[in-house]
């Protein structure tokens, strides 16, 4: 009994043995890929420079090249098949299918390059004719635009100092200032000077009226004077 007991707790301790013993093997296949990998890489390299050219057809077959659109209908998109999600190149219209079809030929028809950050615009300063009269000419970073609004994105100065913060500039209100590094940036309209469709010639440098103005603030109520600090 005592040595049943004995036995009993002793291979209760030992580690259990493995029985049997597993082995893994693994097989290599070698196979001769190169002249296969050379001729794909030569494929990429002619896809892309041919999809980078300026004067290369659209990607997709079906759609109109930039020397190809002359007015807003050749923005329309076809649509999509039916029974099919719409990708942005066949459900998108105006400007943004504009940048599409750009894109699609390797031109960026948005400006979208920095701003000049070389040196901080300044706002100028009117002499009043007072004491105090001043006489500062600023310098102001000027944009060009051929419509009545330009959308301009700053980036602070030294350049990017902050983040970029979008300034909207009109035609009536041509300079505006960062809230951000106080950098003046100023439209300078190079558009028509006169409306295509308009019928009065008393004012020849008339535009469109904005039927949705811009709601007056505080800073509407500021006096002249105080205007371009």
């Amino acid at each position: 009994m005592f040595l049943q007991r004995s036995a009993i707790a002793v291979a209760r301790r030992a580690a259990p043995r493995v029985l049997a013993q597993r082995t893994f093997t693994t097989s290599f296949v070698h196979r001769d890929a190169s002249s296969e990998a050379k001729e794909a890489k030569e494929n990429n390299i002619a896809q892309k420079e041919t999809g980078h050219s300026a004067d290369s057809p659209s990607v997709l077959a079906g759609f109109k090249k930039l020397d190809e659109i002359k007015s807003e209908a050749d923005l329309l998109p076809p649509g999509a098949k039916p029974g099919t999600v719409p990708t942005d190149a066949e459900q998108a219209t105006g400007l943004e299918r504009l940048e599409i079809l750009g894109k699609m030929q390797g031109i960026d028809i948005f400006d979208m390059r920095p701003l000049d950050a070389s040196r901080l615009g300044t706002w100028s300063r009117i002499a009043d004719g007072g004491d105090n009269q001043l006489a500062h000419h600023g310098r102001p970073n000027y944009r060009h635009a051929a419509g009545d609004e330009q959308y301009v994105g700053c980036t602070g100065f030294p350049a990017d100092s902050h983040n970029v913060l979008w300034i909207t500039l009109t035609r009536d209100e041509p300079k505006s200032r960062c809230m951000e590094c106080g950098s003046v940036y100023e439209m300078h309209y190079v558009g028509p000077q006169e409306d295509a469709h308009g019928h009065s010639h008393s004012d020849h440098h008339a535009h469109p009226v904005n039927p949705y103005p811009k709601p007056k603030n505080m800073a509407d109520f500021l006096k002249p004077e105080y205007q371009e600090l």
